[in-house]
This record gives structure tokens, C-alpha cells and sequence, in this order.
């Protein structure tokens, strides 16, 4: 009503009603953007722009009171790098408002309930950790937060449930100390005795056996590779010993004690840790990676050392600034270099190392590779004259630990190296790694050195590489990559089919049809039938060669050419690869054509994968068979199989994914006809009809599923079969022949198990039984079997 009126008054009336019913949202888009901003850069001391805060809060709360609610409580679970700057604000205002200080807890209380029930940890950690620092605040009574605490750590009583449960519980009490414990130890020092006693306890029962597959580097020296509890704790420990001072949390509430001490003081409602379920997903633990100690930098500040707990404050509000920022690397580069209290430590060297930490963090970095090249280059923009510097020190240090380094963080590296490279002309000190061309080409330190070339060429051009290296790096420059087309030279006219791939070449330029070019190849003579007839009527290796050897040289000029060659003649290519032996040869005749050129190889395996010319069982079947044991421990290798496997997994989701979809539709379509039961019977006789429809739907996707769960199954057998029988009789003929089984093949191929168990954890968690019992049996060598129980231990 109130609406006809105004539109049938002036204009007036109508600008005037448009103003009222924005202003409110307008109020509350400035009042989210004041507490967002708070504590960034500004001409007014924090302390006076937290009053102010305060003050404009407190007023509008009687009209805004539950949106302010929910923007403190996102920013706690969203901006934990300004934890105590809010924690501060809510002090104040709890202070001037006792009611809504009550009110605060109780949101913050329920929204802890929700992240834990939604698996969201990382988010659950920063809301107990602000809810901690709010006990500095004089807002929740310290014997209230250690009773919650104490609760957190009565899950390691708990019986049947992972281990990785009763790790997150107890992290988020010793990650809060820092900012908590003195306060807590001054009010409830018996209580929190116990507490760490019983932490103490946990800690030294607790099994580690996943540790050797997360960690960065397998030597302990210069830095030990600590599980990431076990640092915290002595982190924790030396805190204790120095009596809970700690020098780097910026604490904004102190200088507001006096108000704060006045107020009135809420208790935290009794909080019990959900239990268990099948579908809680806790974080993997993780190995806290070091490349920097003090001695790495001479000048300015000292960089506190591992056990001290500046070093684990530091860190963390570095990962809460990548994690808060990470989408937008320009940003994300400007706060890092303006974190507080940078003139107190070696910041550049924090940073690089906090990067490279998540980089190269087991099974997954928190984020895409891509985001850190991305990141690291915009800090060296920002820092010209000091961070690259770092930077390089970095990699000098990483380059001499190769050796010893995880295999799936060197590859990680490469990645890194050869992009960064490619944002700086490529310009290195390539001399300084003039070491590695006295040594054996199969050592870490010049296979590293010839992929980052490869990667290098990949994003530039082979000429191009072989003008930034030195000459004396010539061994380890990729080939030039050429196609090699064994039909091409009159001196092998005398090889069996030259003369039908020159016919075969000529009819596909003049346009021929799929027909005319298959009866052309019935002409190739099949060298398998003096063997077996029948084999030999089946697959004619001859056949695939001539064939798709003169297509691919025909299409060389470019990736699109040649994938318009094999979208064009797939029909014959189907055709000739119709059992397993032909996929197998079509992989090898696309790996000899060119053998020189891994990325071609690379895009071109998984161009036939998408085509359903070879499948994904083919493609483990080949990479594994003698033909490519010289190139086992290539990256490029490597990379084609893990693709492989992402696509077989892709595919099997969005089947499943189709299969959820129609049986929403189906429960949907029948919810709908119970409502609408009183109506007509030809109405019912459509609806049934379209049940009908769908559960034939149904059934078939449901047959498509389990084909498709049992070609993923497959695939993973038929890789971790391979690795065994590799690895077994690589073990059986060192110890046959007395000599030490720890070669760097055998490094690359442990490793390479591992990254596979790594990489897909996720999907192989569900054949763990089928694993069990087939593959990795108590009789298999404990080498290898010790690869499977660290990833079973993963999720324990």
C-alpha cells in the first residue's frame, strides 16, 4: 500500500522513499568496511582508530546490532591475521556493552560448532585461537578456556578413532598458547600443568610413521625435518621455560588495560568436541619445512631459531596473509612486505622460505604451483634490490641438497625454476653449477639441470637455450626436437611398407577417403603372421607404423595440425588399435616419431586418451614396458602418467556425478506425485511413464559407474603391479650381486610409488582392501611395503 501511494505522488515522494530504503544497507556496507579496514595503513595510531571504532560501533548497535555480529565473527574466522587487532575491538566493546559482548561468545561458539561440523579445520583453528585472545581481553574468564582446552584434549582418550583426530585437537590448544598461555598459567597453573602433561603423554605414544613420505629432504643435516607437533611442542616448551615471553604478537589490548580490566567477564558454555564419523575429514599432518637458519643471514636482524616460538608466530602470520590473499598476487606481494614488525626480523628471508614451505608441502601445496611463481615474481619486482638475492640463495641451497631432496618437491622445483627463469630472460649463473657436469648423468643434481633446460625450452625455443648456457653445458642442452620419419630417406626404400607409406602419404594430401586409405594398408605385409595366423589377421604392428607415421610427418608443423591429423583419420586409427596389442604400438610409433620432442609426446598421449583411441590401462601398460626404461626416470614421463591418471578419475566423478543428478530428478519427480495424487489418471499414466524413463536412466548409469570404478581400479593395479615387479627385481639383483640397492634409480623409483600414493590419496583410499590383498601382502619386501603403511598412516 505504502508503495501505491508514493508512485502516485510527485517525484519528490518517490526519490525520497529510494533514499530511506538504501540508506540502511548503505550504513551496513560502511560499517563492514571500517572493521575490514582497521588496522591497515593510516595517519592515526591503531589504539586511537580502535576507539574510534569502538565508539561508532557502540552507537549503531541498537539498529545494527546482528550485522556487526556477523562481520566480527567473519572477520575472526577469515582475517586471523589481524586476530588480536579484533580481539582488541570486541574487548572495547564488551567493555561499553556487557550484553553484547555475551551475545559475541555465543555466536562465535555456534559458528565453531559449524566448522566443525562442515570439516572446515583450518577455519575452526583461527575461532578457538581468537576466542583464546579474548581471555586478554578480559571478555571469556581464563578457567573457562582451559576447561575447553581440557575437553580438546580428552579426544586422545578417545578409543577407534585416527590418530590424525586427536593431532588437529591437540594442535589448536598449543598453536593458541602463544597467545594465551601466560595469562592462562598465571590464573590456572595446576590446571595447565596437567593439560601439558597429558599432551606430553600423547605426544610420546603417538605413531610417526607417515613422516618419511612428507618430508621435503631425507637428510636431517642442516636441518632436521620435524613433524609438525613435535616442533610446535618444543616450540611450546622453551616458551614455558622463558616463562611465557614472547616478543612478536602485536598485543593492541594492553594499552587499553585499564578498560579492559574493568569489565565484566563471560564464561564459555560447556563445549564438547563432536564425535567421530565416517565422513570427518581431518587435515593430513604435515613436516615443517627449513631452509634458512640464522647463519643464512649476515645482515641486519637475526632470525630466531626453529624451537623458539617468534619463529612459529612468524610463519603463521605469513601462511594467514598468503592464505587471506592468495587470488590476488599483487596484493598478496604488498602485504607480506608490509607485515608488522619487519624491521625486527630478516622478513626477506621469512617469506621465501614460508613460499617455499607451502610449495613444497606433502601430498598438495594449499595452493595451485602456478600461484607461487606468480607471487614470487611480484616480489621481486616490489624488492629489486634484495629479495631476488634471497631468492637465489634459495635455490643455491636447494640445488646442493638435491641429492637428498623428495622427488616430487624436485619436480615442484623445476617447475618453479624454469617459469621464474622465463620471467628474468632466462639469465642464471649457469656456471656455478658447473659441478654436476663432472658426475654421472643419472646423479640428481645434472638429470635436475637437464629438465629445467627441458622445461626452459618448452617455454622458449632450442636456439634460444643454447645461447643462455654455456658451451660446456652442451651434454645436458635437450636434442633439437626434431620428427623422425624413418619413410622419408630413398636409402630405406628397402624397408617393409616403404612403398605403401609414399601411396599412403599421397592419399591423404589428395583428400582420400577413410576407405580408399585402409585398402591402400591391406597391401602392408604383417610380420606377425609366419608367427600365429590368427594374430596376424588381428594386429599388423606394420600397419599402425606405416600409417601413423606418415600422418604424424605430414602434421609435424604444429600441435593444432596434428591434432586436426588424428580428429581427421580417427576413424582409421580406431580401426587398427582394436585389442590391447595395437594401443601399445600406437604409443610406441607416437614415441619414436618423436622421441625428441616430450611435449609433442606428452599432448599427443593425452589428445588419444580424450579420443578413446588407446585407453588409460594402455598408457600405464607402455610407459612401464622395456621400450621405455631408458626414460623411466624423466619427468616428462612421470607427468603423462599422472595426467592419465586425473583424466581416468575425472571421468569416473562426472558419471557418478550424472548418476546423483537422476536420482535427485527421480526422488524429486516422485515427492511431486505424492502431492499431486488426487489428480488425473492420464496425468498418473505420464508421470509413471517418465519414472520408467528414469529408472532405466538410472540403471544404466549405475552399470556405467561401475565400469567405470572398475577400468580406475584396473589402472591402479596394473601401476603399483608394475612398481612391485620393478622394484622387487631390482632389490633381488643387488643382493644377488652384493651390492648396495640404494642407486638413484632406486631413489626415483620409490619415490615415484610414493608420488602416486601421494597425488591420488584421495581415490586410493577407496581400494585400500583390494591393495591389501592382492599387492601389498606381509610377504612383499618391507622396502616397498613401507611405502603403503605410510600412507595408510596418513589417515589413521
Amino acid at each position: 500500500m505504502s508503495r501505491r501511494r508514493h508512485s502516485d505522488g510527485d517525484d519528490g515522494g518517490q526519490s525520497h522513499k529510494r533514499r530511506r530504503t538504501s540508506e540502511p544497507i548503505e550504513i551496513e556496507d560502511r560499517l563492514e568496511s571500517l572493521i575490514c579496514r582497521v588496522g591497515e595503513k593510516s595517519t592515526s595510531s591503531l589504539e586511537s582508530n580502535l576507539e574510534g571504532l569502538a565508539g561508532v560501533l557502540e552507537a549503531d548497535l541498537p539498529n545494527y546490532k546482528n550485522k556487526i555480529l556477523r562481520i566480527l565473527c567473519a572477520v575472526a574466522r577469515l582475517l586471523p591475521e589481524k586476530l588480536t587487532v579484533y580481539t582488541t575491538l570486541v574487548g572495547l566493546l564488551n567493555a561499553r556493552n556487557y550484553n553484547f559482548g555475551g551475545e559475541f561468545v555465543e555466536a562465535m561458539i555456534r559458528q565453531l560448532k559449524e566448522t566443525l561440523k562442515a570439516n572446515l579445520y583450518t577455519e575452526a583453528l583461527y575461532l578457538v585461537r581468537f576466542l583464546s585472545d579474548l581471555v586478554n581481553c578480559h571478555v571469556i574468564a581464563a578457567p573457562s578456556m582451559v576447561a575447553m582446552f581440557e575437553n580438546f584434549v580428552s579426544v586422545t582418550q578417545e578409543e577407534d578413532v585416527p590418530q590424525v583426530r586427536s593431532d588437529w585437537f591437540v594442535y589448536v590448544v598449543l598453536s593458541s598458547l602463544p597467545w594465551v598461555g601466560k595469562e592462562l598459567y598465571e590464573k590456572k597453573d595446576v590446571e595447565m600443568d596437567r593439560l601439558l602433561n597429558q599432551i606430553d603423554g600423547y605426544l610420546k605414544r603417538r605413531l610417526k610413521t607417515h613422516v618419511p613420505m612428507l618430508q621435503v629432504w631425507t637428510a636431517e643435516k642442516p636441518h632436521p625435518q620435524e613433524e609438525y607437533l613435535d616442533c610446535l611442542w618444543a616450540q611450546i616448551q622453551k616458551l614455558k621455560k622463558d616463562r611465557w615471553q614472547e616478543r612478536h604478537i602485536l598485543r593492541p589490548y594492553i594499552a587499553f588495560d585499564s578498560v579492559l580490566c574493568e569489565a565484566l567477564q563471560h564464561n564459555l558454555p560447556p563445549f564438547t568436541p563432536p564425535a567421530h564419523t565416517p565422513d570427518c575429514q581431518y587435515p593430513v599432518p604435515r613436516v615443517v619445512f627449513r631452509v634458512f637458519d640464522y647463519t643464512d643471514a649476515p645482515e641486519g636482524p637475526v632470525m630466531p631459531g626453529s624451537h623458539s616460538v617468534e619463529r612459529f608466530v612468524i610463519e603463521e602470520n605469513l601462511h594467514n596473509i598468503i592464505k587471506s590473499h592468495w587470488k590476488e598476487r599483487k596484493t598478496c606481494a604488498a602485504q607480506l612486505l608490509s607485515y608488522p614488525g619487519k624491521n625486527k626480523i630478516p622478513l626477506n628471508y621469512h617469506i621465501v622460505e614460508v613460499i617455499f614451505g607451502e610449495l613444497f608441502q606433502l601430498p598438495c601445496p594449499p595452493h595451485i604451483d602456478v600461484m607461487y611463481t606468480t607471487l614470487l615474481i611480484e616480489l621481486c619486482k616490489l624488492q629489486p634490490g634484495s629479495l631476488p638475492q634471497v631468492l637465489a640463495q634459495a635455490t643455491e641451497m636447494m640445488y646442493m641438497r638435491l641429492d637428498t631432496m623428495n622427488t616430487t618437491c624436485i619436480d615442484r622445483l623445476l617447475n618453479w625454476f624454469s617459469h621464474h627463469l622465463s620471467n628474468f630472460q632466462f639469465r642464471w649463473s649457469w656456471d656455478d653449477w658447473a659441478d654436476c657436469l663432472a658426475m654421472d648423468a643419472d646423479k640428481p643434481k645434472p638429470k635436475f639441470v637437464k629438465e629445467v633446460l627441458e622445461k626452459c625450452m618448452r617455454l622458449s625455443y632450442h636456439q634460444r637455450i643454447v645461447d643462455i648456457v654455456p658451451p660446456t653445458f652442451s651434454a645436458l642442452i635437450p636434442a633439437e626436437p626434431i620428427f623422425f620419419y624413418k619413410y622419408q630417406d630413398e636409402a630405406n626404400s628397402a624397408l617393409p611398407g616403404y612403398a605403401v607409406a609414399i601411396t599412403v602419404g599421397n592419399a591423404i594430401k589428395n583428400r582420400a577417403s577413410n576407405e580408399e586409405i585402409l585398402t591402400v594398408l591391406k597391401d602392408v605385409p604383417n610380420p606377425n603372421q609366419e608367427d600365429d595366423d590368427d594374430e596376424g589377421e588381428g594386429f599388423n604392428p606394420l600397419k599402425i607404423e606405416v600409417f601413423l607415421q606418415t600422418l604424424l610427418h605430414l602434421a609435424a608443423k604444429s600441435f593444432s595440425h596434428s591434432f586436426s591429423a588424428l580428429a581427421k583419420f580417427h576413424e582409421i586409427l580406431k580401426a587398427l588399435t582394436d585389442c590391447d596389442e595395437g594401443k601399445l604400438h600406437i604409443l610406441r610409433v607416437v614415441y619414436e616419431v618423436w622421441r625428441n620432442h616430450p611435449q609433442m609426446i606428452s599432448v599427443l598421449v593425452d589428445k588419444l586418451i580424450r579420443t578413446q583411441i588407446v585407453d588409460c590401462a594402455a598408457v600405464a601398460n607402455w610407459l612401464f614396458s622395456p621400450n621405455m626404461a631408458h626414460e623411466f626416470t624423466r619427468f616428462y614421463v612421470w607427468e603423462i602418467l599422472h595426467s592419465t591418471i586425473r583424466k581416468m578419475n575425472k571421468h569416473v566423478q562426472k558419471i557418478q556425478k550424472e548418476l546423483e543428478e537422476a536420482k535427485e530428478k527421480l526422488e524429486k519427480q516422485q515427492h511431486k506425485k505424492q502431492k499431486d495424487s488426487g489428480d488425473e489418471e492420464d496425468m498418473e499414466r505420464n508421470s509413471e511413464d517418465e519414472d520408467g524413463q528414469l529408472e532405466e536412466q538410472i540403471e544404466r548409469l549405475q552399470e556405467k559407474v561401475e565400469s567405470a570404478q572398475s577400468e580406475q581400479k584396473n589402472l591402479f593395479l596394473v601401476i603399483f603391479q608394475r612398481f612391485i615387479m620393478m622394484l622387487t627385481e631390482h632389490l633381488v639383483r643387488c643382493e644377488t650381486g652384493s651390492v648396495d640397492f640404494n642407486t638413484p634409480w632406486y631413489k626415483n623409483c620409490i619415490e615415484r610409488l610414493q608420488q602416486i600414493f601421494l597425488m591420488h590419496h584421495v581415490t586410493i583410499q577407496q581400494y585400500v582392501g583390494t591393495l591389501e590383498n592382492l599387492l601389498f601382502t606381509a610377504e612383499l619386501d618391507h622396502h616397498i611395503l613401507a611405502v603403503y603403511q605410510q600412507f595408510c598412516a596418513l589417515q589413521l
